[in-house]
């Protein structure tokens, strides 16, 4: 090992972000290739709902009917993640991709979900964030009571701007 080396391993190993290196470039390109194949984000989905026709996937609630009632995307399906064995052939077309999502980041039902419904054979994503975040990125939704929409949070949505720019 050459000192020069040496000096540069020295503080990347007391370094936390860099004690594992990076992948190599073409591995962390097929990772994150993977990732998008698995994901999707609110403002996407949003997106692609607010456009023209169909947007060529169904969105999937996966919560209970008490949290559905509370607040739920306009034209998603609710599907409880413990019934998707037994209704998902009755409520889901197996040619049209499945969006899931669940409560929030801190929640995995829609982990389970998307499992369960890849296992019944259905091309599925996850929406990352879930409903918190659709709710927190200011986008419409509907309650037991009729239609909601609050304000975009400053620390999930730019204010202001169409997106991200992401």
């Amino acid at each position: 090992m050459t000192q020069q080396t040496a000096q540069l391993s020295a503080p990347a190993a007391a370094n936390p972000v860099l004690r594992v290196p990076p992948a190599a470039p073409a591995d962390a390109a097929a990772y994150f290739a993977a990732a998008l194949a698995f994901h999707t984000d609110v403002s996407d989905v949003a997106a692609a709902l607010d456009g023209a026709g169909h947007p060529g996937f169904v969105v999937v609630d996966t919560r209970s009917t008490q949290a559905w009632d509370q607040g739920h995307i306009p034209g998603a399906v609710h599907l409880p993640t413990g019934q998707i064995p037994q209704l998902a052939a009755a409520f889901l077309d197996p040619g049209t991709p499945v969006v899931v999502h669940c409560w929030g980041p801190g929640c995995n039902g829609a982990t389970r979900a998307a499992l369960a419904l890849a296992g019944l054979g259905f091309q599925v994503k996850e929406m990352l964030g879930g409903m918190e975040y659709w709710i927190r990125e200011g986008f419409a939704y509907e309650t037991a009571d009729g239609p909601a929409r609050r304000d975009a949070d400053p620390l999930t949505a730019p204010v202001g701007a169409d997106d991200c720019g992401c």
